[in-house]
């Protein structure tokens, strides 16, 4: 068990001034899934009134709206959160099982179907074909997929975007967690084994010392669906263990950005980002 504190900050420096700007935040964690949220704060500047609300796909979100003038918008979120084992699930389905299991709702039905981040091209569906049809199950055709992308994709910042789609990814075979989450998305769903997107943090030092902070940053994988959800992390080829804190779930980086909106000002702003992560326990 982790209990690790997460110190989000983000936010916009604009070229001029912004007359109005309405927002939304996807940064806090919410208890579930093997974690339970100790503290959880989001403070923004220029202060704000702020309007929770839980989303389709059960993510914390946080709108609100900047009517005074301001040169810059920031956002820090304060979470301390628990992380436990998670348990393992019900048993794996089968092959012949999981269509009719995934016929029995919306929200599996939605899992399978591919969006223009997701879209895989030609040669990555035909090589999660071939891994598909040599596995005894689902869970097993799923692990080899993602393992495989692991493989074939190295890990870069600064190659791709938060606009990049996986075929994008796959032409560079270079990208972040995002790319590597997408390119695993479009294969899964590619033979069938519903996927969805998780937003969140993770821990990068396995055996951190209590106390010690370090930077970290966003991070996603997937979860797939074989009788029951099971995460998994293709851009580490890691289990989802207690590095891992889930803030949002969605059918790509889309529904779950950590900020998201619109304002009236000049053409012109820069982003800026930082992750803290501290395990207090």
């Amino acid at each position: 068990m982790n209990r690790l504190r997460i110190r989000h900050a983000t936010g916009f420096h604009y070229a001029g001034e912004v007359t109005a700007s309405y927002n939304e935040a996807r940064m806090l964690p919410a208890s579930g899934d093997g974690q339970l949220v100790l503290f959880s704060h989001l403070e923004i500047s220029p202060a704000s009134s702020q309007h929770p609300y839980i989303d389709y796909f059960g993510t914390r979100v946080t709108a609100f709206e900047q009517l005074a003038h301001h040169r810059e918008l920031s956002l820090t979120a304060d979470s301390l959160v628990e992380v436990r084992p998670r348990p393992p699930g019900i048993e794996a389905a089968g092959w012949d099982a999981l269509p009719a299991l995934v016929e029995r709702t919306v929200a599996l039905v939605e899992a399978t179907v591919q969006t223009p981040l997701t879209a895989p091209p030609p040669d990555v569906a035909d090589r999660a074909r071939d891994l598909a049809g040599t596995a005894a199950d689902p869970a097993s055709a799923a692990r080899a997929i993602c393992d495989w992308l692991h493989a074939e994709v190295e890990y870069m910042p600064g190659v791709t975007g938060v606009h990049t789609t996986a075929a994008e990814a796959w032409a560079h075979r270079r990208g972040v967690c995002q790319d590597i989450t997408h390119l695993a998305l479009g294969a899964l769903r590619s033979v069938g084994i519903p996927a969805r997107y998780v937003s969140g943090y993770l821990h990068p030092v396995a055996d951190a010392e209590v106390g010690q902070t370090v930077a970290g940053e966003s991070h996603a994988w997937v979860e797939w669906f074989d009788g029951d959800w099971r995460g998994y992390d293709p851009t580490n080829a890691i289990g989802i263990g207690d590095r891992h804190v889930i803030v949002g779930r969605g059918r790509d980086y889309r529904d779950v950005p950590p900020l998201r909106g619109v304002y009236a000002g000049p053409a012109s702003s820069s982003l800026f980002v930082t992750v803290e992560i501290t395990r207090e326990a």
